[in-house]
C-alpha cells in the first residue's frame, strides 16, 4: 500500500513529442509528508500509517496537536493529519514520503471533497425529466408524486429528492499517473479528480 497526502492545482494538458496525442492531467502538488506515527495490530489493533502535510506557523494548530507532533520526533507545525489504513512496507516514522513513490503509469485513486452546488432541486443531481411547458402547465421541474397515501402513508428513505449537491467526499479509481516530478513536488495524474483548485486530496495506490 502507498499514499501521500498533496492539493490539487488544477488541470492542463500535455502533448506527447513523438504522436503529438493530448492528455489532459491533474496537477497534484504532493508531499513531502513526514510519518507521524505507524499503527500496528498489537499496539493499536489495527494497521496504518499517520501522514503530516502543509506546513503553518505554530500558533495555527492547537496545542494538542503540537504535543502529538512532538512526541512522535516531529519538529514542524502541520495543518493536516491523514491516516492511510493498509500496510506501508516502507513506512518508518519520522521519515518523509515524496512523489517518488509513485512510477508513470501506475494505477491510482484520488479522494477529495467534491465542488459544492448549493441546494439543487430533481434535475440536475438525479436527471428528472421536466413536465411539459405547453398549455400552461405549472409542473415545469417539480419532482412529482413521492409515495402513497393510505399504503404505506409515509416516504421510503433513500427517495430522490431535491437538497444540497457536492460539498461530500468523493473518490475516483481507476487513475494513471502520467508523469512525476521529484524536484518539484508534482504528481500529473490522467484525467480529473475530485475537489476544486487547492483542494485537499489523498493519492493511494489502486490495488483493486
Amino acid at each position: 500500500m502507498k499514499g501521500i497526502v498533496g492539493r490539487k492545482l488544477g488541470m492542463t494538458q500535455v502533448f506527447d513529442e513523438e504522436t503529438g496525442q493530448v492528455t489532459p492531467v491533474t496537477v497534484i502538488e504532493a508531499g513531502p509528508c513526514p510519518v507521524v506515527a505507524v499503527r500496528t495490530p498489537d499496539a493499536d489493533g489495527y494497521e496504518a500509517v499517520q501522514l503530516a502535510w502543509e506546513p503553518v506557523a505554530d500558533r495555527k494548530i492547537t496545542k494538542a496537536e503540537r504535543g502529538h507532533l512532538a512526541k512522535n520526533g516531529v519538529d514542524a507545525a502541520y495543518r493536516h493529519l491523514i491516516e492511510f489504513r493498509g500496510h506501508f512496507a516502507e513506512a518508518v516514522q519520522g521519515e518523509n514520503v515524496t512523489v517518488e513513490i509513485f512510477e508513470p503509469g501506475e494505477k491510482v485513486k484520488v479522494a477529495g471533497i467534491s465542488i459544492g452546488k448549493g441546494f439543487q432541486g430533481t434535475i440536475k443531481p438525479h436527471n428528472f425529466a421536466r413536465g411539459p411547458v405547453t398549455h400552461g402547465s405549472h409542473n415545469i421541474r417539480k419532482p412529482g408524486s413521492i409515495g402513497a397515501s393510505a399504503t404505506p402513508s409515509r416516504v421510503f428513505k433513500g427517495m430522490k429528492m431535491a437538497g444540497r449537491m457536492g460539498g461530500k467526499r468523493a473518490t475516483q479509481v481507476g487513475l494513471t499517473v502520467h508523469s512525476v516530478d521529484p524536484e518539484r513536488n508534482l504528481l500529473l495524474v490522467k484525467g480529473a479528480v475530485p475537489g476544486p483548485k487547492n483542494g485537499l486530496v489523498e493519492i493511494r495506490e489502486d490495488i483493486r
